[in-house]
């Protein structure tokens, strides 16, 4: 197959190169508005019984818990009585507004002590905006502008959900443009020292534009049938650029290095699609299967990097073996055009293996010889105790992950200053009880008003309950404070069944709150309930993601070790890779758990609200991105050793030689992929600065530590086991394993290219 990409590539380069023109353009005029369709949300579970809960409470009753928060200030004093006036008056007009079911506040549910500050100087307005995330973003963006400037006097700030959701999309288009205008410049620099030369340099670029493209196309369609997060965007421009970086340095590189032998261009190409074209196809099999595993999930959230992923590597991958060929046939030798540093070095290496270029086992630069040939020597002659040093550092750095503590995403992931998130901080500080997330309990059929509030009582008596409210008035430890005659009390009739709003005074991602959406799920009830509300979806997502967590990693190990078999043939290189693979995680789930879980290195990351949690989301989609990267690189350096050993025999000698080809280019791709998950930091974010601050440490921590030190020392202790598989696994590899086989036959010749002189070899000194 990769034999004819390489004709396809040749012989209709010009034409391929041409219709990547083209698909670019699409896909930037189709993907360009896409962001403005995306959502904010995706970590409930659309099937559990919180999700059930909350829209039959919105269908049957129009009701349900309150996703707009409105925090009312007035010098006067929320108890005089113009305030009070006008506080009602805000009540009603927001009832009317289109997209609003319900709107309730301070004055409206005759000076409900919950809804005032401590300290008399606020109060709240509590709506709900009804419809899915899409809806509600619309309604709020309808509602806004009526009332950013206050109402009557009175001065107002929106918080909630809804806003905290409306202001993270803002803000991570915001953050995607800065870290874009950041990263692009500074990734050609780096770009153009690696290859040293400008136009080799800018083909890893051009790479990952098509990816970054061709990715925001299809999710363009994909939000037309499904749900997509917005932060998928973040994921398309950081993998599209660094897979299009990691695939164009080891295809170009292997170009250059065919070209300094002295192979024609069409020759050079064949042979770079059978080495370095191969194993960028079974990386970006590896990535994507990687990713894959967060299919599994029910959050949309998850999936959707998944859907932005998997498109982004195949997008990278195509272009690495399609359009990169087709324009380095079109540039042939002038790759090396405006190069320096290495071109003295390049044309007398050419020369040097002139007449040799049938002959593989004469390789010129033989590869015995510079920094990473010397440290894997080295390793391999110390393997126990060094690799014992850099494992016992790793599950050092491990140890903050075992304080782990687990919430949802909200308004404290946004900057500070976010109107949403000072809402937050006031109600979080001067509000007796969790009134901004309340549990709705749906009851199912007919129950009279006696039966209702025998449960409503029972309810009101268990532990870190504020209030309930329900049909039968209004109960505070086991007492009816409110009879249940007013007019807030009507929306709890209608239908065939009725509900219940329950207001905790703990915060419901604290172990107290999930305790008590346990005890209240065991309360006995007269009636089928289901129980809803943040506090019962945080715990849903929770069982959710433990529930499908060992398949995902199961999905994981298996693809990839089924993947690491049909390439190297071996049963204990596929296990060793999963191994070491998990030991370049360690730091990366400890050092998220340090940093912004307990608040270490804002110095260095940016400041960012503290809150002694970490998004229950992150770290499952961090393990699927990492360990694919981390695959990514293992697949180029196994590749690399294998065929020095298929050449030689001599496993320490392949290993060496192998890590000196590959450890270069790694640490170069490791370095420009970091750079880019860094430029995350800029995000205003949280969990955004976290999920490129953690990627980046994996990558660094597998590129040095694992390949530099792990593998070699892994491979010196296992020998020629490194290779082995029982006789039956053995023939199955050799009818069906993946491997470079003979020499390709020559791809169609180019016509006649004018190249630019050679230059002649410097005078020897004397």
């Amino acid at each position: 197959m990769l034999h004819k990409l390489a004709a396809l590539a040749v012989g209709r380069r010009r034409l391929v190169l041409v219709l990547t023109l083209l698909f670019v353009a699409l896909g930037g005029a189709l993907g360009g508005g896409v962001a403005d369709r995306l959502s904010a949300g995706g970590y409930e579970v659309p099937a559990s019984e919180s999700t059930r809960a909350a829209d039959a409470v919105a269908d049957e009753f129009g009701s349900g818990s309150p996703n707009l928060v409105i925090l009312v200030r007035t010098p006067a004093g929320i108890d005089d009585p113009a305030t009070t006036r006008k506080g009602l008056a805000l009540t009603a007009a927001l009832a009317k507004e289109p997209g609003v079911r319900q709107a309730v506040s301070y004055w409206s549910q005759d000076r409900a002590p919950l809804l005032h500050s401590e300290k008399g100087d606020s109060a709240l307005v509590l709506a709900h905006l009804s419809g899915d995330e899409d809806r509600v973003a619309d309604s709020l963006e309808a509602l806004l502008p009526h009332y950013d400037k206050g109402f009557e006097g009175l001065d107002l700030a929106f918080g909630g959900q809804a806003e905290a959701y409306r202001e993270l999309t803002e803000q991570t288009q915001k953050d995607l443009a800065l870290a874009e205008a950041l990263v692009l410049p500074l990734t050609l620099l780096l770009l153009v020292l690696v290859f040293r030369g400008v136009i080799a340099a800018l083909l890893p670029l051009a790479l990952g534009v098509v990816a970054v493209m061709g990715t925001l196309a299809v999710l363009r369609v994909l939000v037309a049938f499904t749900d997509v997060s917005v932060f998928a965007m973040n994921l398309t421009t950081a993998l599209g650029l660094g897979l299009g970086i990691d695939y164009a340095l080891f295809v170009v590189s292997r170009f250059r290095e065919e070209l300094r032998r002295g192979a024609p261009v069409p020759d050079a190409l064949s042979t770079t699609l059978r080495t370095a074209g191969r194993t960028v196809l079974f990386s970006a099999l590896t990535v994507a299967l990687s990713l894959s595993a967060l299919l599994i999930f029910p959050m949309y959230f998850l999936r959707s990097f998944a859907y932005a992923g998997i498109a982004v590597v195949a997008f990278a991958a195509l272009g690495a073996l399609v359009v990169l060929p087709a324009l380095l046939a079109v540039i042939g030798h002038r790759v090396d055009k405006w190069s320096f540093g290495r071109r003295r070095r390049a044309a007398t290496v050419d020369r040097g293996n002139r007449g040799n270029r049938g002959n593989r086992g004469n390789r010129g630069d033989s590869g015995d010889s510079g920094f990473w040939h010397r440290l894997a020597t080295l390793v391999m002659r110390r393997p126990l105790p060094l690799a014992t040093a850099v494992v016992a550092l790793m599950v050092f750095l491990l140890t903050p992950f075992s304080g782990i503590s687990f919430g949802l995403a909200d308004e404290r992931g946004l900057p500070a200053d976010a109107e949403a998130h000072r809402v937050g901080d006031v109600i979080t500080r001067d509000y007796a009880a969790q009134a901004m997330s309340p549990m709705l309990i749906e009851a199912d059929g007919a129950a009279s008003r006696a039966r209702v509030a025998d449960y409503t009582e029972r309810l009101s008596r268990l532990p870190d309950v504020a209030r309930v409210d329900g049909l039968a008035g209004s109960w505070t430890d086991g007492r009816q404070v409110a009879d249940g005659s007013g007019p807030l009390y009507r929306q709890f009739a209608g239908g065939d069944g009725t509900w219940l709003l329950l207001v905790p005074d703990v915060d419901p991602y604290s172990d107290a709150g999930q305790r008590l959406v346990s005890e209240v799920r065991r309360t006995p009830a007269p009636f089928a309930v289901r129980v809803g509300g943040t506090a019962a979806s945080f715990k849903d997502t929770m069982s959710a993601l433990g529930d499908r967590l060992p398949y995902g990693l199961l999905i994981v190990a298996v693809s990839m070790f089924v993947l690491l078999f049909l390439l190297s043939g071996s049963v204990l290189m596929p296990l060793k890779a999963l191994v070491l693979n998990l030991f370049s995680l360690t730091a990366t789930f400890g050092s998220i758990v340090w940093v912004f879980q307990d608040g270490h290195l804002k110095w260095l990351v940016g400041d960012f609200t503290t809150t002694g949690t970490t998004v229950a989301t992150n770290p499952i989609m961090m393990f699927c991105v990492a360990f694919g990267l981390s695959m990514d690189y293992e697949v180029f350096l196994l590749s690399r050793i294998k065929e020095e050993y298929e050449l030689t025999g001599d496993n320490t000698r392949a290993v060496a030689r192998g890590l000196e080809r590959t450890g270069g280019l790694v640490t170069a791709a490791a370095l420009l992929m970091a750079l880019v998950f860094l430029s995350f930091l800029v995000s205003g974010i949280t969990y955004m600065k976290m999920l490129g601050f953690g990627l980046a440490v994996a990558v660094l921590m597998d590129a040095t530590l694992v390949r530099g030190v792990l593998v070699p020392a892994f491979m010196r202790l296992a020998g020629r086991f490194n290779w082995w598989a029982p006789a039956p696994l053995a023939r199955l590899h050799r009818r069906i394993g993946l491997r470079e086989g003979g020499e390709a036959p020559p791809v169609r010749r180019l016509r006649a290219v004018p190249q630019p002189p050679e230059p002649e070899p410097a005078p020897a000194r004397r």
